[in-house]
């Protein structure tokens, strides 16, 4: 599922996958965008979205895997490898965060395609993504701040070419943006995340 950026976020940091402090900066940008506090008093939860059934699509679900084997304090994390929010559970997934975690703050992952220079970039901004809007499905907007991964190159053929994203690119991904995370949710050892 391919985020379309919502109007409202106005700053967004990118990050390559190839840079030394990648991790570092993943979450100095998450943490920033959180407002600088490690204690969050209403909770986070993190929304992990994408299907297990596409190389491409897998980085929201390898994320959400990643990040529900480390112990994050006051934290929710939605979409895993197990249990995927998709397209198909996206509202009820949004409706059971609105009566469980009302006032928590939601973090939107997921993959996206992008021009060619762009590949394995992440990007973490404020604002909402819109799940499928790259592939023409009508999905609601999630999130208060969002994390994506540019997994390969848009534009025609979406499906195809997710399937034929490799998933090497789509791993490293995952691993730096989970460690990332991890570590601006203050969890421990989040620099050595692993299946």
């Amino acid at each position: 599922m391919w985020p379309k950026w919502s109007t409202s976020h106005q700053k967004e940091t990118k990050i390559n996958i190839d840079a030394i402090s990648a991790v570092q900066e993943v979450s100095r940008a998450v943490t920033l965008a959180l407002g600088g506090r490690l204690s969050f008093t209403p909770g986070v939860v993190v929304v992990c979205i994408g299907s297990d059934r596409s190389t491409g699509d897998a980085l929201g679900p390898i994320i959400g895997t990643f990040l529900s084997q480390r112990r994050l304090p006051n934290t929710q994390i939605y979409g895993t490898l197990q249990e995927p929010v998709h397209a198909a559970n996206l509202h009820e997934t949004l409706s059971i965060l609105s009566r469980k975690h009302g006032t928590a703050k939601v973090v939107a992952v997921d993959a996206c395609l992008g021009k060619s220079d762009s590949i394995g970039v992440i990007t973490v901004g404020l604002g909402s993504l819109r799940p499928g809007a790259g592939v023409h499905k009508e999905l609601p907007p999630v999130g208060d701040i969002y994390v994506t991964g540019v997994v390969n190159i848009g534009g025609f053929m979406e499906y195809f070419v997710l399937q034929n994203t490799r998933l090497y690119l789509v791993y490293r991904l995952a691993e730096t943006i989970a460690a990332g995370l991890s570590t601006a949710l203050g969890g421990t050892d989040g620099d050595k995340i692993r299946a």
